[in-house]
């Protein structure tokens, strides 16, 4: 039986600085278990892309406020493929509207968690799906 922790890579991508609930996040996440890495603030995609394969995480987070998660959802979505990290858990939270959750989804996001969700939600939804 392995006993190897659950990696996952939280980021903020684009120009968003604001970090304080990722920081939450992530805590939460370490909290339950998790082996968590941050990029920090102001990520590309192909940066984000380039350390989820580097450090071969199960899990990559996004965490979104700026309103720019749709263009930045579409350009990681391809990504993924070049990359080799479209098998990985993916999941974006923030500031994302009702609105948009299905054409985020429709572009290969796992799941959505807005502004208010649970951190016990975010853990519970990485326990049960991530690899």
């Amino acid at each position: 039986m392995s006993t190897k922790r659950i990696r996952i890579l939280l980021a903020k991508p684009g120009l968003d600085g604001h970090d304080v609930g990722v920081k939450i996040v992530a805590r939460a996440l370490m909290n339950a278990g998790f082996e968590v890495i941050y990029t920090g603030l102001r990520k590309s995609a192909d940066e984000i892309a380039g350390i989820a394969r580097d450090e071969d995480v199960a899990v990559i987070g996004l965490s979104i406020l700026s309103g720019s998660h749709l263009p930045f959802c579409q350009r990681f979505s391809r990504l993924r493929e070049d990359y080799r990290i479209a098998h990985k858990l993916w999941l974006v939270g923030g500031n994302i509207p009702p609105q948009d959750v299905a054409e985020v989804m429709a572009l290969g996001v796992d799941g959505v968690f807005g502004v208010g969700s649970s951190l016990q939600s975010i853990v519970d939804f990485i326990s049960e799906r991530a690899r």
